[in-house]
């Protein structure tokens, strides 16, 4: 049986009866043992039969039921005790089949119930006897003495180093009295340390538990009425004496005083020889005969008899209380733990297990290197990477993160620097031999010797700090009591400061003289953290630094504590913490945990309190008392799994707050700081009030809830439990009432103190966390029942434990707990945001961050499924318009199409909020999601009904010219048919036939070209200086553009030129104004922000105005441009009749005209190219032996297209996932061309640019895929389609032999049955009519036989040049990708212009961005200066500096507070700035300096950090943070 097996949450650890089936006696007997609970001795075994504790009287007659003799002697016949299994059996077994480090838990456990110990234990089946003085180990006891001068001296000593006398006790033969329950009565009356036969549970017969030797000790409280004035062991040897000689042997040689209970002595006895023996030995020997009746008698010197028989157990116990006194006051026999093993044919367990032995080689070896050392000096000299260095980079860190006043990029710089300088130092720091030992051993070994080094390795390391510490804990005791006694006094406030000086100074070398584990753990992160940090091993360290991180994490695994915060620096070391929870991750898996945190004040039992729960392995020593926080898992068994839902409690112990050792200096930040940490990091969290003193309870409580009102607002939601510890009276139950009561009063007081300090309104405690005070208050009787040092854990305390473990259980299965890799998050967003100090404003949940992100990918593809559903539904309806299968387009129609899609995505909704890992936090999403899922499907459908229904209005305008067209065929056919029949005999000469043909087909189109006007080119931008011309006649455009060419509107790096002040009556403003204009006008940077804001938005708009004239069906026209302008002069016309201080010049509204016009000018001429070629007489009529070709071909266009945007989507990385991933492809690009330009053109215009990289990235994907990606799905389509047109052809066949119809039914058959698939009707056929065709069998075989002909022929036709050119715009995939894609949100941030990367257009709360960029990329300059701004929006929003909005300064701090776009961000102060900006500034300082006009120069100083970042350093930054 395993320790570990033991340790785990179980089941049954969460029953708390007192009776139990046999099967599970062991079980439950761990169970309280772990808890503490002495009562795991007097567990019940349940019955099988219904009766209880009486005897069915069955067999009794009912004459007889009255005869009180008969009844008395058929008693008798009950279940005899003999049948029970004796409790010291249950323990014994248990013990048996215990590995070592589970007998010595189990053993450790006794102790602290004050439980005799095993000290010799025969084997059950070789009667070989065993020492196991590895249980010893961890047994420490404490005990005061009086001086002879009164003077009360305090000791605490491990138990197997302890020197005392030792009492041993044994029996021959059988006797009437209890000798364990005499022993009881000298140790402690009220506890049986010793279990005797009046105990519950006992029974006469026991299998394992004679020739066990039990140890148990007294220990003196330093007062008058201790039994014995010096600690003294007592044992006992179960069974009789004359049965177990080697025992007997082994403890009489031993003891100080021999104790033997005698029947009477019989001449020739075996036992008489052993005590004439033992009578003659000058050591004491005290008899005690049953059958005497005589008070204490010295027979001779130092040989006592006392008589037991009917005599007052007390008169019997006080005399041999003093008759032991006597004894030990001459006897100079000390006993000592180890001593029992010199013994020959005993087995020492440390000896005999072969990884305990080398364990203790190991660390004894190790610790002499220790040797001869002060403990101040040990961790300086031996662990130096934890000392100065660590602790002036945590400060530095610090300081960094809360910059003082104006601090610049150079600061920052500077100080991250001085940190990079300080780790270098660190790594240069040598290892020392003792770390590099330790290192070395915990490599080496398997888990089991492991495990015995590091246990050894402890025991050492306190016994060897032990004695100094009490020295100085009694030096900081005494210096305390002065200092409370000088505050009490407020006369002497000199003598008060240098008394707490001193108590400072004794407080710190406390701290230098603490060494345990956890120290050499701090040192083994610090030399990783400093490996880590200069990316190289260190030279003097065998293994490579990473395979220490396995070493941590099997630590944790195997049950021990690791440090979470370092409580002498006051810091976490973040990159060994994620580290290990990564190594974790990597040997468990990416487990859900459940995070359970503990608060309170010092010493008030936070440590002991998870000891009794979780049998966790915290250090609870007044030595020892936990310093920062750590944290240690406790693995929940398979069972419990299924209930709890997750695989760990992780619980996380603090160090107290107001704690002890640090009462000399500022405590409340520091304790601010802890219960924000543990608490932001809990999903319990369990607030330790100890006794009842309110004052001391109100403190802790406002820290506790001031840390709940920061979780509020930062939008975590943990739980809290109170438990209410050392209650003198836990039943009674209106006192409990009377208590809650308070206490609710209490935290509502303290939640309106802590409300004011965090701004905010919140006016009872329920109003910030869900509370009840009913169930989520315990109340925890007082720990020791009786007195220390001798008084036992109170059962009462134990049961409460039971029920909190209960409780917490309940609340754990109503959690989700949160993933181990979502904990390592958690702990960076926590940390970093108390590193600032506004908590608060600093806090960025990463988790909740990572989630948002998650949704909106999930969003976009939800939104591209109803998006693609549309498309084919609009190309399926779009066909059927122009075959005429349909006349009108009703949105009912459009939604019953979209049904399907719209089910499968509203399931896939609601199975991804339901069921994904992280669905407590997307839950808040929910509601404004699913309303924006059907905003978006009522767009589409308004959009796509929209769009069909222009479709059936250029259907009807068409007829008239296919009207036309039908008569050019017609005409064209008849004289076709009139000239072969004129050259009927020439049909051998192929030469004349040609030239005839040729001559006719020349005329004929000559005369169609009279009849209808030409479709002539266009030129758009005459247009638009046309329309110009006729707005602004005043004005020579022509002339104007002439002398000064056109400036793009998108790139100009400022709009100064372009505005004027708005004129005003009153003189002082014209007076500024006139002078403004000599001066030249420079406008704010918020009115050129609005401005650009206002160019994209016009861009915008327009750009959907394009798409929406259809160009490619109804042709260019010039009222297109002038609805253009119409709109770009009205929206230029409102902006500024607004609330602005400007009005625009003329050059602004026809620079921004001719700018869009420009931009737009491609893609109306390819449409209106388009549109020609459809439309134009010449070229159709030239065009028409191929014109069945071209119906293929916008159809293969149109099908295909969404097939390779998916395709697209899939295969492209620059296409596939969300628009920060494109994004990351585009700074990519631009660092690799180091093109400056067009990295403008993405800071000033980033949706322009965005749309460009897109077009780029699908003509790349389809020059470089077309032979193996696009032309195969462009074929697959072909072939798709031709064997539709083979079906229709077969299917109209049989129709109309059925039907016994003509070629007419045929080709309408024909023609509906493609209505879907085609733009096609049976005037398409006509010429099949002028055939005189009648056989339609003949039709269905001409098909089938010049089908493949003609799809080959088209296939051939696909070509990269042309590919894209010859689709219609609707189709182009670049197209539908840049509506996927660019519908979200594109407002950039007012300081550094970073685009918002919500990927909802118009969402709702706060624009965000997770990295900010150097401000000065904007031309944001420093006030009142030409220096432009090296610093980034992320540490200027925690700087003093401030900043100009229309005449008014603002503090950065505060950037809210000048409303409109400032308003609207969400700024968080951190570090996590992208090295990418650095570079970029670096690489186009030059070019940035010339555009702005501007220097980087005074405060704006580049740091030479930002200059060391080469380009790849840039592009690597972008895969690691985007």
């Amino acid at each position: 049986m395993r320790a570990a097996d033991v340790l785990q949450l179980m089941a049954h650890s969460l029953q708390s009866n007192e009776s139990c089936a046999e099967e599970e006696l062991v079980l439950s007997f761990l169970q309280k043992l772990l808890m503490m609970n002495y009562r795991a001795r007097y567990i019940n075994v349940k019955k099988n039969t219904e009766e209880d504790h009486t005897q069915q009287r069955d067999n009794i007659s009912s004459e007889d039921s009255g005869d009180i003799l008969k009844a008395i002697s058929f008693s008798k016949k009950g279940t005899s005790q003999s049948e029970r299994i004796h409790p010291m059996d249950v323990q014994m077994a248990v013990f048996h089949c215990a590995d070592g480090f589970l007998k010595q838990l189990m053993v450790t456990k006794l102790s602290q119930c004050q439980f005799a110990l095993p000290l010799l234990v025969p084997d059950p089946f070789t009667q070989q006897i065993e020492f196991p003085l590895w249980t010893f180990r961890q047994i420490n006891k404490s005990w005061k003495k009086k001086q002879t001068n009164n003077e009360t001296i305090s000791q605490t000593q491990s138990i197997y180093k302890a020197k005392t006398p030792m009492v041993f006790f044994f029996r021959f033969g059988s006797v009437s009295s209890s000798k364990s329950q005499l022993m009881n009565s000298l140790i402690n009356e009220k506890h049986n340390t010793f279990f005797h036969r009046n105990c519950p549970g006992s029974s006469r017969t026991r299998e394992l538990i004679d020739g066990v030797v039990e140890i148990a000790w007294f220990c003196p409280s330093g007062k008058n009425t201790d039994k014995f004035t010096d600690c003294v062991a007592f044992c006992n040897l179960h069974g009789d004496a004359g049965e177990h000689e080697k025992q007997l042997q082994i403890l009489t040689e031993m003891s100080s005083v021999n104790v033997v209970l005698l029947p009477e002595l019989q001449r020739n006895d075996k036992s008489t020889a052993i005590m004439q023996k033992l009578f003659t030995n000058k050591k004491p020997l005290i008899c005690l005969l049953t059958e005497d009746d005589s008070t204490v008698f010295e027979m001779k010197k130092w040989k006592y008899k006392i008589g037991l028989k009917d005599r007052n157990q007390s008169d019997v116990s006080e005399e041999l209380r003093r008759a032991i006194n006597d004894c030990l006051s001459e006897s100079s026999y000390i006993f000592r733990l180890p001593g029992v093993s010199k013994h020959l044919d005993i087995r020492v367990d440390e000896e005999e297990d072969e990884d305990c032995r080398r364990g203790r080689e190991t660390a004894e070896q190790m610790m002499s290197l220790l040797e001869k050392k002060d403990l101040p000096e040990i961790k300086e000299s031996f662990l130096p990477h934890q000392g100065k260095l660590w602790h002036q980079w945590s400060q530095k860190n610090k300081e960094l993160h809360r910059p003082q006043g104006d601090e610049t990029e150079m600061d920052i710089s500077r100080k991250q620097t001085e940190m990079e300088k300080i780790r270098e130092q660190q790594h240069k720091s040598k290892i020392s031999d003792f770390m590099k030992l330790f290192i070395k051993e915990m490599n080496l070994h398997d888990e089991h010797e492991k495990m015995f080094f590091l246990k050894w390795l402890r025991i050492l390391l306190d016994e060897y700090t032990s004695v100094d510490l009490c020295v100085i804990h009694h030096k900081y005791n005494e210096k305390w009591s002065t200092v409370l006694k000088l505050k009490e006094n407020y006369d002497k406030p000199d003598q008060l400061k240098a008394e707490q000086t001193e108590l400072e100074r004794i407080s710190e070398e406390l701290q230098a003289a603490t060494f345990g584990l956890e120290h050499i753990m701090r040192e083994i992160g610090q030399i990783y953290e400093s490996c880590s940090s200069v990316k190289k091993n260190k030279k003097d360290l065998q293994v490579h630094f990473s395979s220490l991180l396995s070493l941590a994490a099997e630590m944790m695994i195997s049950g021990f504590p690791l440090e979470l915060m370092d409580g002498d620096a006051a810091h976490v070391p973040l990159i060994w913490i994620s580290a290990v929870l990564d190594e974790l991750i990597q040997k468990l898996g990416d487990k859900r945990v459940f995070v359970l945190s503990v608060l309170g004040i010092q010493s008030s039992g936070k440590s002991t309190m998870l000891n009794a729960m979780f049998g966790l392995q915290f250090a609870v020593s007044a030595g020892r008392c936990t310093r920062g926080a750590f944290m240690q898992l406790v693995k929940v068994s398979d069972e419990m799994k299924t209930q709890m839902n997750f695989d760990y409690i992780l619980v996380v112990d603090t160090e107290g707050l107001r704690a002890l050792e640090l009462a000399g200096r500022s405590t409340r930040h520091h304790d601010n700081e802890l219960a924000t940490f543990v608490v932001g990091l809990g999903n319990l969290t369990l607030i330790n009030i100890f006794g009842e003193n309110p004052a001391e309870m109100q403190d802790t409580l406002q820290i506790v809830v001031q840390a709940f009102l920061r979780m509020k607002k930062v939008r975590l939601n943990p739980s809290c439990v109170f438990v209410h510890q050392n209650v003198s009276d836990v039943t009674a139950g209106e006192k409990n009432m009377e208590g809650k009561r308070r206490l609710q009063e209490t935290l509502d007081e303290m939640t309106k103190l802590a409300a004011k300090e965090e701004v905010c309104d919140a006016e009872r405690f329920s109003d910030v966390i869900r509370f009840d005070v009913q169930n989520d208050v315990k109340y925890f009787a007082q720990f020791w029942e009786g007195s220390p040092p001798m008084a036992p854990p109170n059962p009462n305390y134990c049961e409460n434990i039971q029920e909190l473990k209960e409780s917490i259980v309940s609340h754990a299965s109503k959690s989700n707990g949160m993933m181990m890799k979502d904990l390592k998050v958690r702990i960076k967003d926590l940390w970093e945001a108390l590193l600032k100090e506004r908590f608060v404003f600093s806090f960025r949940n990463s988790l909740e961050i990572a989630a948002y992100r998650k949704l909106e990918t999930k969003y976009s593809k939800w939104s591209w499924s109803l998006r693609s559903a549309m498309m084919e539904t609009e190309n399926k309806l779009h066909n059927k318009i122009y075959n005429e299968a349909i006349h009108e387009v009703d949105e009912t129609d459009l939604q019953i199409e979209l049904k399907e899609t719209s089910k499968v995505v509203k399931k896939s909704m609601s199975e991804f909020f339901e069921k994904d890992k992280d669905k407590d936090i997307l839950i808040q999403w929910k509601t404004s999601f699913e309303i924006k899922i059907k905003e978006l499907q009522e767009n589409i459908v308004r959009e796509t009904k929209r769009k069909l229904n222009e479709i059936l209005q250029q259907r009807d305008l068409k007829k008239k010219i296919d009207a036309q067209r039908t008569h050019h065929e017609n005409t064209l056919f008849e004289k076709s048919k009139k000239l072969a029949l004129k050259l009927k005999h020439k049909t051998n000469d192929e030469k004349t036939l040609k030239k005839e043909f040729d001559l006719f087909w020349e005329q004929s189109v000559k005369k169609i070209i009279r009849d209808t006007p030409v479709i002539k080119d266009i030129d758009i931008m005459r247009d638009v200086r046309e329309i110009l011309s006729d707005i602004y006649g005043s004005i020579n455009v022509d002339h104007w553009r002439e002398s000064s060419e056109c400036k793009d509107v998108f790139s100009v790096p400022s709009y100064s030129d372009y505005v004027q002040f708005k004129k005003s009556s009153g003189f002082f403003t014209n007076a500024i104004r006139s002078a403004k204009e000599k001066l030249g006008y420079v406008l704010p940077k918020e009115d050129e922000t609005q401005i650009r804001s206002l160019v994209t938005d016009i861009v915008q708009q327009t750009d959907r105005m394009i798409q929406s004239f259809n160009m490619s069906k109804m042709g260019y026209n010039i009222s297109c441009i002038q609805q253009l302008t119409g709109y770009i002069k009205k929206r230029v016309a409102e902006h500024q009749d607004g609330p602005v201080k400007y009005v625009f010049k003329i050059e602004f509204f026809m620079d921004l005209v001719l700018s869009i016009c420009k931009r737009a000018n491609k893609t109306i001429t390819d449409q209106h190219r388009l549109f020609r070629e459809s439309n134009d007489p010449v070229i159709y009529v030239e065009k028409k032996r191929g014109e069945y070709y071209s119906i293929f071909q916008k159809y293969c266009h149109g099908a295909a297209s969404a097939a390779i945007f998916g395709e697209m989507r899939s295969n492209c990385e620059s296409l596939n996932g969300n628009r920060s991933n494109m994004e990351k492809h585009i700074l990519k690009t631009l660092a690799q061309e180091k093109n400056f330009e067009k990295y403008m053109d993405y800071i000033k215009t980033p949706r322009d640019h965005f749309q460009s990289f897109i077009r780029d990235e699908v003509s790349q994907y389809i020059t470089d895929k077309f032979s193996v990606s696009v032309l195969p799905k462009m074929k697959e389509n072909i072939e798709l389609l031709q064997q539709k047109i083979m079906e229709a052809a077969h299917e109209s066949t049989e129709h109309v032999q059925k039907n016994r119809g003509d070629v007419g039914l045929w080709l309408k058959s024909f023609t509906q049955k493609l209505s879907d698939e085609l733009i096609f009707s049976e005037k398409d056929l006509s010429g099949v009519k002028h055939d005189d065709v009648d056989d339609f069998n003949l039709l269905e075989d001409v098909i089938k036989k010049e089908l493949p002909a003609i799809t080959s022929d088209i296939s051939k036709e696909f070509k990269i040049d042309v590919f894209d050119e010859k689709l219609d715009l609707k189709f182009r995939p670049d197209e539908l990708l840049i509506d996927h894609f660019c519908q979200c949100c594109w407002v950039q941030c007012p300081f550094c212009t970073a685009i918002c990367t919500n990927t909802i257009e118009n969402h709702d709360g706060d624009h965000s961005v997770p990295f900010h960029r150097v401000d000065g990329i904007n031309g944001w300059h420093y006030t009142q200066s030409q220096k432009l701004c090296s610093d980034i929006c992320t540490n200027l929003v925690t700087s003093d500096k401030t900043f100009l909005v229309s005449d008014n300064y603002f503090p950065y701090k505060e950037y809210r507070t000048a409303g409109g776009v400032y308003a609207k961000w969400s700024i968080t102060p951190d570090l996590s700035e992208l090295p990418y900006w650095k570079w970029f500034v670096c690489r186009f300082k030059k070019d940035l300096e010339n555009r702005f006009n501007k220097t980087f120069e005074g405060q704006g100083k580049i740091p030479d950090e930002w200059r060391k970042l080469t380009k790849q350093d840039a592009i690597d930054c972008l895969d690691k943070y985007l």
